[in-house]
């Protein structure tokens, strides 16, 4: 028997107060004044798992250095990743300068106007496609983030995990039933806005929410339960010993391959502890390892302690001098002095001990 789809329920007109309450309360964000795909693709880049608040002074100096995307084509990717800096994620920018070449190159500089051609590019997903597509282009297809899921749930009381596809699937058929086809990008605009202003995932400002009448938590003093997530797994923490070998005033570091976490950004040599393994013989072997050279730490500069998405870090610095072999190394490396440590991408991380890193080269050369 041909398999046949179950009916997704008759269509649901969205309700006028959506639509007054964003018209009333919709943020001026830089992106909402631009109509182009290439504007609004950079700023939902930018905005995956990260605040609004943080991205707005990104965004507006992104588009200064790059204001298209022949001109994003056309810079290194060193150029790139200096302006992504301290933005984090730094996948996003690499799949998107990525993104913007193959369009430079074989799409005559036109970003695909249509959810197929356009989720062959590096980087976007079903996220990326609806959001840029709906909004830039009026395609009616929902956006499911996570402020969506938390109205929609809410709304109209899906208690299934937001972690599971079937329940993202349930959020996503009410949602095609519920867009209207002439403003898709703005029902978009306005649930993602609602979650960010008011369904919040604490403390929602149930009162001021245009969907008050009609939700299923709010009637059945569900708020504080839905929407319904999974336990997450613990995050592991792990400790890092970092070489800070210095020669004359200056100090070795390595880029990153461009492919993998942190890619292409730069960075001191070293590695994770090995169980019970104190960090300064850590430091000495990860040396030894990496690049051949016999290396002594002369001081613990900082312990840095910093958190990415799915993993902690400790870091121990060490001012290390070397003591024997050559640095050897498959990738591109230099000496740099201190001050011009700015001139290179770096992890977020690094930039927490680069003044006591200052400090300590001042003091040694007086």
């Amino acid at each position: 028997m041909a398999n046949v789809k179950k009916n997704p329920g008759p269509a649901i007109d969205p309700p006028p107060p959506l639509r007054r309450w964003f018209a009333r309360h919709r943020r001026d964000l830089p992106w909402r004044r631009r109509h182009d795909l290439y504007g609004i693709w950079v700023s939902e880049v930018m905005l995956q798992q990260t605040r609004v608040e943080t991205v707005v002074p990104y965004y507006r100096k992104f588009l200064v250095r790059f204001p298209s995307l022949r001109r994003l084509a056309a810079a290194p990717l060193q150029d790139v990743l200096k302006a992504w800096e301290g933005l984090g994620y730094y996948a996003r920018a690499r799949n998107l300068w990525q993104a913007a070449r193959r369009i430079a190159e074989t799409g005559h500089g036109r970003i695909p106007a249509t959810i197929e051609g356009f989720r062959e590019l590096p980087g976007v997903g079903e996220y990326i496609a609806a959001a840029v597509l709906s909004i830039g282009r009026g395609l009616a297809v929902p956006v499911l983030d996570g402020n969506v899921l938390r109205v929609v749930c809410r709304w109209q009381g899906i208690d299934g995990d937001v972690r599971r596809e079937a329940t993202r699937r349930r959020v996503r058929a009410f949602l095609e039933r519920t867009m209207p086809a002439a403003e898709a990008g703005e029902f978009n605009e306005a649930m993602m806005e609602l979650g960010a202003l008011v369904c919040l995932p604490k403390a929602p400002l149930c009162r001021q929410c245009p969907l008050q009448r009609g939700c299923f938590a709010c009637r059945h003093g569900r708020v504080g339960s839905l929407p319904v997530k999974g336990r997450k797994r613990p995050v592991p923490e792990y400790r890092v010993a970092l070489a800070l070998i210095r020669r004359r005033g200056k100090i070795f570091i390595q880029r990153r391959p461009e492919n993998g976490h942190l890619g292409g950004l730069w960075e001191f040599p070293g590695g994770k502890c090995r169980q019970g393994e104190a960090p300064g013989a850590a430091v000495v072997r990860e040396c030894r390892e990496e690049l051949g050279a016999e290396v002594q730490a002369l001081e613990e500069l900082a312990v840095v302690r910093h958190a990415y998405s799915h993993f902690k870090v400790v870091l121990h610095v060490f001012i290390c001098r070397k003591t024997g072999g050559s640095l050897r190394t498959g990738q591109p490396h230099a000496w740099v002095k201190v001050q011009d440590l700015d001139r290179y991408p770096f992890p977020a991380a690094n930039h927490k001990f680069f003044p006591k890193l200052k400090d300590h080269l001042d003091r040694i050369s007086v």
